[in-house]
């Protein structure tokens, strides 16, 4: 049976200009610059440039001022913490009284107080862009050599074209030839074979880079050693060990990919020094045949690490310095600004406005009042950012000073949270995706964040100590004979840390280590 009944019951949103400030925290300063833009598109009230000289000169140093930055956020009625909370302006509403008062305000306000830029590059500095090499794609470079495998008939050639269209970046056909058949039929109106598209894609592995148009690495190895063996070029001594590799990777590349050396001496029925020459001419092959070749203009493109902060050693004291340089002095537009004082004007000497003026200055106070917010958000985004950043220093002092991993402490998001006052989840937003120049490398600032665990004295130490630790040792094992994860949790035991082997496994996975078996070297 369906009820009615009145309830009340408290609810927490996010406002749009709340969300609004949450993604502007997650943008990295490599793309602030294009979100600035955007705004600046879709809003004539908000401009780009500079401000008098004289117009509030102290706000240039703003957010170089670690006392005003680290000072407590002002909290509201119930105790909590405002910081992220911005401006909420009200409807506008069509009441001539709601009106006059907002203009009163706003003419009051100094709009052009409202400055981003910290003045910390010359006003000499120039923009600078790398050229780019102009250079042949992959593919364009398979189909110069097209000319050179001299085909019976234009109908070939334009199946080794499909073929070599079909090979991807890395040189690999993983496209199966019945799915070319069928793209040769529908697209080119050429009936094939699959029969037919091997016999041509032979001749496209005869063609640069060697391994070309493999569809599996094993296949890929054994092209490239197969055109060394054909070639003048080597010793008898080296055709030898070029032979031996290729009957590995043709006949037991399972094991060989599993590292079982004793028993690939066994079936192969050669010693050591044979095996070692053999698997070194392995490894001398390039597994992705392609990689030395541009695959075009946007699947090579350069991405550059913009750092969003600067720390910098002076006579052993460091110093922080977020960078703003793609962050432009906003402002509000003049034009807009001397529209709303010419209505004021008008108000003043009694005379009347028809609706139509009426709308057109409620459209400009939208206006105005988006232009505001952003402007604020932007700067609340940058003072949130050193907030946080000089926290992360202040914990790590003494790695950003040594550069030394093992003096990494343990640190956490809540951490930074309870010492700025900011939320988890805003702390978490200002470490995504964020990098602070240091002179030991540019670093994520997620990488300072771990773990900490306890020593055999009781001290907390963090996990990336441990793994640096352990990052050590196993560079210096004995490769012939690597360390197992049982064998590095006891040294690991040994040097007073208190951990697991599954935790070992658990780290070495986190590092990239392959385990013992797959580590060994002869």
């Amino acid at each position: 049976m369906i009820k009615q009944s009145l309830g009340q019951r408290q609810l927490q949103k996010l406002s749009p200009q709340q969300i609004q400030l949450m993604k502007l925290l997650q943008i990295p300063t490599a793309t602030l610059d294009q979100r600035i833009k955007e705004e600046l598109e879709a809003n004539p009230a908000l401009d780009e440039g500079e401000e008098n000289e004289n117009e509030n000169e102290n706000e240039n140093d703003d957010l170089r001022n670690d006392e005003h930055l680290m000072a407590k956020e002002e909290k509201d009625e119930k105790g909590e913490s405002i910081i992220d909370k911005e401006e909420e302006y009200e409807p506008i509403k069509e009441d001539n009284v709601e009106l006059d008062e907002y203009l009163n305000d706003y003419m009051e306000d100094d709009i052009s107080s409202y400055k981003l830029n910290v003045n910390n590059y010359s006003a000499d500095d120039e923009e600078k862009t790398m050229p780019m090499a102009v250079e042949n794609s992959f593919h364009e470079h398979l189909e110069q050599q097209l000319g050179l495998l001299r085909f019976d008939d234009e109908r070939d050639y334009k199946i080794a074209e499909q073929v070599i269209g079909s090979i991807d970046d890395d040189g690999y056909l993983r496209r199966e030839t019945s799915a070319i058949v069928d793209d040769l039929m529908f697209s080119q109106n050429i009936f094939s074979n699959e029969a037919e598209i091997e016999i041509i894609l032979k001749r496209i592995q005869l063609l640069d880079p060697p391994g070309i148009g493999a569809r599996t690495l094993q296949e890929a190895l054994a092209l490239q050693l197969q055109r060394k063996n054909d070639g003048d070029e080597f010793s008898y001594e080296e055709k030898a060990s070029i032979r031996l590799a290729l009957r590995i990777v043709e006949e037991h590349f399972s094991e060989f990919s599993k590292k079982h050396y004793a028993r690939l001496q066994r079936q192969l029925n050669i010693n050591e020094r044979q095996l070692k020459k053999g698997i070194e001419e392995i490894l001398k092959l390039n597994p992705k045949p392609a990689s030395g070749y541009s695959s075009g203009s946007n699947s090579r493109a350069m991405h550059y690490i913009v750092p969003d902060f600067t720390i910098s050693n002076r006579d052993g004291e460091l110093e922080l310095e977020l960078n703003s340089r793609n962050a432009p002095e906003l402002r509000v537009n003049d034009h807009y600004r001397d529209m709303l004082q010419n209505y004021s004007n008008t108000k003043k000497v009694g005379k009347k406005s028809n609706k139509q003026q009426k709308e057109a200055v409620m459209f400009i106070k939208q206006k105005i009042d988006s232009a505001r917010w952003f402007i604020d958000a932007i700067k609340q985004r940058q003072e949130t950012m050193y907030r946080t950043m000089y926290t992360i220093l202040q914990l790590q002092y003494d790695y950003f000073l040594t550069g030394d991993q093992r003096k990494l402490r343990p640190m956490i998001l809540k951490d930074i949270a309870e010492m700025t006052g900011l939320d988890i989840s805003t702390v978490s937003r200002v470490a995504n995706s964020k990098y602070v120049q240091t002179e030991f490398g540019t670093k994520r600032l997620k990488d300072f964040f771990s773990e900490s665990l306890q020593t055999k004295g009781g001290e907390e130490v963090s996990t990336l100590e441990v793994k640096k630790i352990l990052t050590d040792i196993i560079g210096n094992e004995n490769k012939r004979k690597p360390l197992s994860d049982e064998k590095l949790k006891n040294l690991l035991r040994e040097r007073g840390y208190n951990i697991a082997r599954r935790t070992v496994a658990k780290y070495r996975e986190q590092l990239g280590v392959s385990v013992a078996r797959l580590r060994k070297e002869i």
